[in-house]
């Protein structure tokens, strides 16, 4: 059988118009996928929004975060401040008693403390074992005596009632202490009332 040259062209033919639908198809495809549609567009925005509304939320949950963490560490430096330092108050009250206790032993005159004043002597010693024991009750609850003689004068541990010029003394040094200080914990609960040497 012989196949006409009219067919062998319509077959020609139909082949190339195939293969022009596939083209066109693969290229609407194409131009779809470049173009994309109203829908991806609007979840595109909508992803871009929940991202930074992500991002701001955990910035906020990271600053609560620290700021709970201070606050826990302040109240913790309270707290232990607190037990430190509570019984401030009643210190400053027992600082009136230690001080009258150092005035009554240092008035009896020393010679008068003999075998043949037996009342005085035991009175006496009396009272300079209830200053040792006050000195090491204050000492066990932190809270240590301040008799800086000859030292530098410090305006947060020492309170200056004057200045006067001391032979031998280097200016700025205490050269008298007229009340005892005290400290609790290393802070200052009662400055030291000193005489100060100053420059001749």
């Amino acid at each position: 059988l012989r196949t006409s040259p009219r067919l062998l062209c319509a077959a020609t033919q139909q082949k190339n118009t195939g293969q022009n639908l596939e083209e066109d198809q693969s290229q609407s495809q194409n131009e779809q996928k470049v173009e994309p549609s109203s829908a991806e567009k609007l979840l595109a925005e909508e992803k871009v929004k929940l991202e930074e509304q992500l991002k701001e939320v955990t910035e906020k949950y990271k600053r609560a975060l620290a700021d709970a963490e201070n606050v826990r560490q302040r109240s913790q430096k309270l707290v232990e401040e607190a037990k430190l330092y509570g019984i401030q108050s009643f210190c400053k009250d027992l600082l009136e008693v230690a001080d009258i206790l150092e005035k009554a032993t240092e008035s009896v005159p020393k010679e008068e403390i003999k075998d043949e004043n037996p009342h005085l002597k035991s009175l006496y010693e009396g009272l300079v074992m209830t200053e040792i024991q006050i000195q090491k009750v204050f000492k066990k609850h932190g809270l240590l005596r301040l008799n800086p003689v000859g030292a530098k004068f410090d305006p947060y541990e020492h309170e200056a009632l004057f200045h006067a010029p001391v032979e031998g003394q280097e200016p700025g040094t205490i050269a008298m202490v007229s009340k005892i200080g005290y400290k609790l914990h290393g802070r200052t609960l009662r400055p030291a009332l000193v005489g100060v040497v100053k420059e001749a």
